[in-house]
């Protein structure tokens, strides 16, 4: 008896969610995703939740209704513990395994904080809704704290906020938190002035957006500093406790310290038995396949794949997103015709960084963008990748508001420590 071709997915990132839209309704294909939680996740986004811009639910979207249309698609909320590519079964923490023909593992990446895990309870990184929700409650609890502090040295400690990690998430949350002070808040204390909170990015490399042009991270230093931004650069960070950070023998106190600096694959290369580079990432083939494994894929933030510079391809979005769209017609082709897939191609369509308002930095192939221009290519690109009409809509309304009023909609302290 023919039976269909049962792909397992696990992860509903950019890429898990491309393959499944990419296998959409095809016949004499099953497909299974499998995610620990029930949404799709706008990451890039993130911050703008961490720093009272945005609502959780405008940069996330129930899976079950992104997928609602795909009938040969089933969602389960649920966490893999381990998987037997030799029985290609899947098996979830709690019981129950999943049989399947084909598995596609896109579960991401989380914080890595270079063999100090005991940091992570001082300096919450930005992953997950839950920690986005945990940053804005520290950030805007920091400025209540200052308004009742007894004396000038707390009120400063309170009114300091660490942010360790120069890529675009350390700059974006740095400007943010910076506007956050110098504008949406001016005005509403009584005993501080909002305006005057230190703002600290601390870089251990020799500059900070690494991934760009020279000219466009030196712009970006420049809009830092003027938003009141300290960039630190060369400062290794060497200790992180509850009393702030200590970066190239300086001490330095602060109530808030966030992290941004580092990233380690999921446990895929364990499920799989699989050598892994240090981040923890998968080596895949050029059509994302695990070498020696039938039938099993690894995408996204946990794989580790060579671009055409030869370098290996960076863990942004787009990447993700188009290895999706690439694995989705390639396994439609593969099962149904058995054709053989071409190796996959990353086409860049641009590295971005919006660093505060009018200011952002664009760098795409040998066309490079900074100030007004760059935040309006940014926030149209951001807008168009956001899944659903009514997302995109909304954010759009809030940014313009944002824009106009200087003003932040969501600066609500929950009274739960979530």
């Amino acid at each position: 008896m023919n039976r269909d071709h049962h792909v397992v997915i696990v992860g509903g990132g950019f890429d898990g969610l491309a393959t499944a839209q990419g296998l959409g309704n095809a016949p004499g294909i099953r497909v299974t995703l499998v995610d620990r939680r029930n949404h799709h996740l706008f990451q890039p986004l993130l911050y703008q939740v961490a720093t009272a811009v945005l609502s959780p639910g405008e940069v996330a979207q129930p899976i079950r209704s992104i997928l609602r249309k795909h009938r040969r698609t089933t969602v389960l909320l649920g966490e893999v513990r381990a998987v037997d590519p030799a029985g290609r079964t899947v098996t979830l923490t709690g019981g129950g395994e999943l049989a399947y023909d084909t598995l596609v593992i896109a579960t991401g990446a989380t914080h890595s904080y270079f063999g100090h895990p005991e940091w992570a309870k001082f300096a919450p990184g930005l992953k997950t809704l839950d920690d986005a929700r945990r940053i804005r409650r520290s950030v805007l609890q920091a400025f209540e704290d200052a308004e009742r502090a007894l004396s000038e040295e707390e009120r400063r400690r309170c009114l300091t906020f660490a942010i360790i990690g120069g890529g675009p998430t350390g700059v974006e949350m740095a400007g943010a938190i910076a506007g956050l002070a110098r504008q949406a808040l001016v005005g509403e204390f009584r005993n501080i002035r909002p305006e005057e909170a230190r703002v600290l990015l601390i870089e251990a490399g020799p500059r900070i957006l690494a991934p760009f042009p020279e000219t466009l991270s030196s712009y970006a230093e420049r809009a830092l500093a003027r938003l009141g931004v300290t960039v630190m650069t060369g400062r290794p960070v060497e200790n992180i406790d509850a009393d702030g950070v200590t970066a190239a023998g300086e001490v330095i106190s602060a109530a808030t310290v966030i992290w941004g600096a580092g990233v380690q694959a999921s446990p895929a290369g364990r499920w799989l038995g699989v050598e892994t580079d240090r981040a923890g990432r998968v080596r895949v083939e050029p059509d994302l396949a695990v070498e020696g494994l039938a039938h099993v894929y690894v995408l996204g933030d946990a794989s580790l794949l060579a671009g055409e510079d030869r370098r290996p391809l960076p863990g942004l979005a787009q990447v993700a997103q188009q290895q999706g769209e690439y694995l989705g017609r390639a396994l439609r082709g593969q099962i149904l015709r058995a054709e053989t897939p071409p190796p996959f191609k990353f086409r860049n369509r641009g590295n971005l960084a919006v660093i505060g308002r009018k200011a952002a930095v664009v760098q795409w192939d040998s066309v490079q963008l900074k100030g007004f221009p760059a935040f309006a290519f940014w926030a149209v690109a951001h807008v168009y990748l956001l899944v659903g009409f009514q997302n995109r809509l909304i954010v759009s309304l809030r940014w313009l508001w944002a824009y106009l009023t200087k003003r932040r909609g969501s600066r609500i302290i929950p009274e739960s420590s979530s």
